[in-house]
């Protein structure tokens, strides 16, 4: 076998946007290994200076249609923030909601229809259905599912309207809830099937080396995507407010996308990394589907990332059986808007999206209008976390067919489930 190549991907199939790998090899060593965003930039950072508190979430959240929820709470929470805005607890109950579907949704498509055909040996999922039509037509009603949620508490399954800044325009129906409430329990069945599914397929290890994970620690001690605080798996919490001493950002020359180091090393952050700094909220069938995944914690296989995933989903579906039940026993009754005083100020917020930890950081002037913004998406986190574990994989790898080395990187990258379009930003904004 040669001992100099390069091995090209040009294009990464079955991920969100567009991207590539280049490994090279010299003297039968890995000398680079580049996890190649070629996305145009987004500037969406510079798209909202001047923009007021009021129009920013709507903006963001055309980041991306798979993750459009989480961006627009994020930035309303980050304007809260600032601002000094203390939202209801209905209003925080229906922000859950809302942020489930989009788990559901999502971790319903990438492992249906983009992880599956992976590890089942199918170069899509048109494909793959004609042999397993039960098991993607579950996955199709649960991703369904999610959208209907979203449609609900949003206001539409994608780019949510109904969300605003302090709480939300208009409050779903007992009738509609309930309704919602019988779609969520048939979905709770289909998870099943799902789970059986993962449990007997064996996922491949390519890396054996431990890493470092950050997430934040849920609130009021139940797994949960909301938080005020950040858990690295070195020991360390820190409030969100210092995300940047997790989150050191970088720009390559090969990616249009900045990638993030935390002590100068890369980490991990997403469905995998929540599970093993919080794996002990679980409960119900979640933790039923946590044991037979992933029994032993913390894992530092990269491809359990789709094991976590599943887990997630059978939570992202419990809980939000359980919310429906507060939402209705607490009463629908009409609130009062709440009122604040517009004023200069920073503020951060933070939210646990399918793909990992999402930051925006927002300053205002007195009027209520951006003068600075910082967006730092779980992608972007994980892009140097990615290339270290493709680099072990290839190490790993290298005697093997050129082959199988392209299908390790190719399983690899889908395992992040990556968000590129999100990813891709390289301005820091200050006006003075």
């Amino acid at each position: 076998m040669e001992k100099d190549r390069i091995i090209s991907i040009p294009h990464l199939g079955r991920v969100e946007g567009h991207g590539g790998i280049e490994v090279e090899i010299e003297n039968g060593k890995v000398t680079r290994v580049n996890m190649d965003i070629f996305e145009g930039s987004r500037f969406y950072e510079m798209l909202i200076v001047g923009k007021k508190f009021t129009e920013i979430s709507a903006i963001v959240s055309r980041v991306c249609g798979i993750c459009s929820a989480g961006h627009t709470l994020t930035s309303q929470m980050a304007s809260e923030n600032a601002l000094g805005i203390k939202v209801t607890q209905r209003t925080e109950i229906l922000r859950a909601l809302l942020l489930h579907g989009e788990a559901i949704e999502s971790h319903a498509l990438h492992l249906g229809c983009l992880v599956l055909p992976d590890l089942l040996g199918y170069d899509g999922p048109l494909i793959m259905a004609k042999d397993y039509p039960a098991e993607v037509t579950v996955a199709l009603n649960l991703k369904k599912l999610g959208n209907a949620i979203q449609e609900l508490i949003g206001g539409r399954a994608i780019h949510p309207i109904n969300a605003i800044v302090g709480g939300f325009g208009r409050i779903p129906t007992k009738a509609e809830l309930l309704q919602l409430n019988t779609e969520l329990q048939k979905g709770l069945d289909l998870s099943g099937a799902l789970v059986d599914l993962f449990s007997k397929i064996r996922l491949p290890e390519y890396t054996t080396h431990t890493g470092i994970y950050a997430a934040l620690e849920p609130k009021q001690d139940r797994y949960s995507y909301l938080g005020d605080y950040i858990l690295t798996s070195d020991g360390v919490k820190r409030p969100i407010a210092e995300f940047r001493n997790i989150c050191h950002e970088k720009v390559v020359a090969h990616s249009t996308a900045k990638q993030s180091l935390y002590n100068s090393q890369p980490f991990m952050v997403g469905a995998l990394a929540r599970i093993n700094l919080n794996w002990q909220f679980l409960g119900g069938k979640a933790k039923d589907a946590q044991q037979k995944l992933i029994p032993n914690l913390p894992s530092h296989n990269t491809m359990h990332n789709n094991y976590a995933q599943m887990i997630e989903l059978v939570h992202s579906i419990e809980r939000s059986l359980q919310l429906i039940k507060m939402l209705v026993e607490n009463g629908l009754e009409h609130e009062e808007p709440i009122k604040y005083e517009v004023k200069a100020g920073k503020g951060i917020g933070a939210i646990e999206v399918p793909r990992g930890t999402l930051y925006h950081y927002y300053e205002f002037d007195d009027e209520g209008r951006i003068v600075d913004a910082d967006i730092i998406t779980p992608t972007a986190q994980n892009l140097a976390n990615v290339e270290k574990d493709m680099r072990g994989a290839v190490e790993a790898l290298i005697n093997e067919p050129v082959k199988a080395i392209r299908s390790s990187l190719e399983h690899i990258a889908r395992a992040y489930d990556p968000c590129i379009s999100c990813a891709t930003h390289l301005v820091e904004v200050k006006i003075k």
